[in-house]
């Protein structure tokens, strides 16, 4: 697949904001995983539930149905019942299904929306601990992580 389509879908504004790349290191602290009002849906793609499921060892339907619910045509996790945090984490501030977390999840926080030094600074970071630490993200790994990202929100 040509990916200068979803470079092309990145404003002029955005790709300066990480051009000289951005530091991000997860500090763990499970943040990212609980719901703070509009972010408060983990979308999930097909091959997102299927992994899930597979971690599981559920079905793919079994999975679906116990975990997931379609709102607006997508397909989400279930918002848990006991708190704002997403039915994966658990005690220790880990998620249970790491290794199958969906793509939302592994590009945090390297979405499109996030792309400005205005969010970056005034929303993310203040979120997210991670933000300002660990190695130096190159404007190709951030871009990496937002198509990646964009890909999943086109299925």
């Amino acid at each position: 697949m040509d990916l200068s389509y979803f470079h092309g879908m990145l404003s002029e504004s955005q790709k300066k904001f990480f051009s000289e790349g951005l530091r991000f290191q997860c500090q763990g602290t499970g943040k990212c995983c609980i719901s703070r009002g509009e972010y408060g849906y983990v979308y999930m793609t097909r091959e997102d539930r299927k992994n899930m499921a597979a971690e599981l060892k559920m079905s793919l339907v079994a999975f679906t149905k116990k975990y997931c619910k379609q709102s607006g045509g997508y397909w989400h996790l279930k918002s848990n019942p006991d708190g704002p945090e997403c039915l994966f984490l658990n005690k220790k501030n880990q998620c249970d299904v790491y290794k199958a977390r969906p793509v939302q999840c592994r590009t945090w926080p390297f979405w499109p929306e996030n792309m400005n030094a205005k969010t970056w600074r005034d929303d993310i970071a203040k979120n997210c601990a991670g933000i300002g630490k660990g190695p130096l993200r190159s404007a190709k790994e951030v871009e990496a992580q937002l198509t990646e990202q964009l890909l999943s929100e086109i299925e």
